[in-house]
């Protein structure tokens, strides 16, 4: 006892911490599903009833448990993250934990544990059309939220389709961009698009905590993960409560997500589909179009009166995969699809590229493409299964125009420019032509004399990574 009542002071230095994130060992997966609505529930319940163990009425001690909870506060250091309402940073939690940890752990034990609420923040979406409202909790509570999820976590995910991709341990946006291009390529030629309209403000905290309690048989761990949920959202100054909004943005809202989705899996499991979810992106895979619409409305049905969730009408569609974008891809219309970057997602890519060239038009090239590194980087990284090379060799050839569009700029006056196409390598004349010629940056960008001058060579001496050479090699190793 004296160890558990430790708790946070035990933890290693800041310079020992591991952060590595670690996922529970692979369990069998178990496959649900049942052929009545009426004892679906019931079934899937007596189905994890039966392989509860013993110790999983103590899962609250688990979560109290001195290694359970080191390994929480680092991996709360790691992903560091914005202070809640309270102001309090993730560098100061430690300091806290010595302090308070004695009373915190009194109040868990004894079901008076009282969250804080979070504080909402707006984003805009990646789209660009509409923001995606996010709830930071408190440093403390963020910690707490961690250690409840990796007792959790191991509990339902054998549970989980094989089907149901997002944040599951060693499941990836990867993994289910491949299982879809093999539905596609296994003669699936139209898909249904299902968009979940606000998912996390439309949850029912019942019927959530409902479907929580079929894997969780500890009721008091039960009590303080239920009051995560209904901790309510500070809005400039405010404090909003609503019976049907889960904040999206804390460490168990991924694992909430997947335990009420749970039940839409198996429904398209039951009916034989093939789909693949990513937390709330679903696509369900179907033959003909005739039947694609049939089970876009069966499945509308479906959630809307057995989970009481609404799909966007607007934006959930029937199309063949080409035309569709899932997870940031898409596919080739070819009989074996290939699958590439979705041109939404090149779009979004040249508007960040270009918010950073804005910010760095006064500044030395070298700087602006050390900046842009990462962001390359980064990009193709996550785009490496896409087998389509001209997304890569465009985006090679639009960025350095950019570039070149800026530098043009920064040369100022015509004499100016003259004289730097001269030093970069052109004779005298064709450099005077070109630095006179009354045409504008983006033009000049574009044009031979500066392409001549500022070639492919010469952006690569100065550090530009390429995006079709870096996307080769991550080929190369995957």
């Amino acid at each position: 006892m004296q160890d558990r009542q430790r708790g946070p002071n035990t933890l290693t230095n800041d310079k020992d911490a591991d952060r590595r994130v670690e996922t529970p060992e692979d369990s069998r997966k178990e496959r649900g599903g049942t052929s009545l609505d009426t004892g679906r529930e019931h079934q899937a319940s007596a189905a994890v009833e039966e392989e509860s163990r013993p110790e999983t009425t103590m899962l609250l001690e688990e979560v109290l448990r001195r290694e359970n909870l080191t390994l929480a506060y680092r991996k709360v250091r790691a992903n560091k993250g914005a202070p809640g309402i309270d102001g309090m940073t993730v560098e100061a939690l430690k300091p806290y934990l010595e302090k308070n940890w004695p009373r915190i752990k009194r109040e868990l034990l004894s079901s008076s544990y009282a969250p804080q609420p979070v504080r909402r923040v707006d984003i805009p979406k990646p789209s660009g059309k509409g923001i995606r409202s996010l709830g930071i909790p408190t440093a403390i509570d963020r910690f707490i939220q961690q250690a409840c999820l990796q007792v959790s976590s191991p509990l339902s995910d054998p549970t989980f389709s094989e089907s149901s991709f997002g944040f599951r341990p060693r499941r990836s946006a990867h993994d289910a961009a491949l299982k879809a291009r093999q539905a596609v390529e296994a003669g699936q030629k139209f898909v249904v698009d299902i968009d979940l309209e606000k998912f996390f403000d439309t949850v029912n905290h019942d019927m959530l905590m409902a479907r929580v309690a079929r894997r969780i048989k500890d009721k008091r761990l039960l009590k303080p993960i239920r009051a995560f949920t209904t901790s309510g959202i500070m809005h400039k100054g405010v404090v909003e409560a609503h019976p049907r909004r889960t904040p999206q943005g804390s460490p168990l809202s991924p694992l909430l997500s997947n335990i009420l989705l749970d039940d839409l899996d198996k429904e398209l499991e039951r009916r034989g589909h093939t789909f693949c979810r990513y937390a709330d992106d679903c696509n369900i895979y179907v033959g003909s179009e005739k039947a694609a619409v049939r089970v876009m409305e069966s499945i509308t049905r479906y959630l809307e009166n057995k989970l009481r969730l609404k799909v966007n009408k607007n934006k959930s569609k029937v199309t063949k995969p080409s035309a569709a974008k899932f997870l940031g891809y898409s596919m080739t219309g070819h009989k074996i699809p290939r699958l590439k970057a979705a041109p939404g997602s090149v779009r979004r890519l040249k508007n960040h590229i270009k918010e950073l060239l804005r910010k760095g038009r006064g500044r030395a090239i070298r700087r602006i493409i050390k900046e842009l590194g990462p962001v390359i980087t980064g990009w193709t990284q996550y785009y490496r299964l896409a087998t389509v090379k001209n997304t890569f060799e465009s985006l090679d050839e639009w960025l350095r125009r950019r570039l070149r569009c800026i530098i043009w700029r920064q040369w100022k006056k015509p004499k100016t420019r003259a004289h730097r196409l001269i030093t970069l390598g052109l004779d005298a004349a064709r450099a005077h032509t070109s630095a006179y010629n009354g045409r504008g940056p983006w033009w000049n960008a574009g044009a031979s004399h500066m392409n001549a001058a500022l070639p492919v060579r010469w952006f690569a001496k100065q550090g530009l990574v390429s995006f079709l050479v870096r996307h080769k090699s991550f080929i190369h190793l995957t």
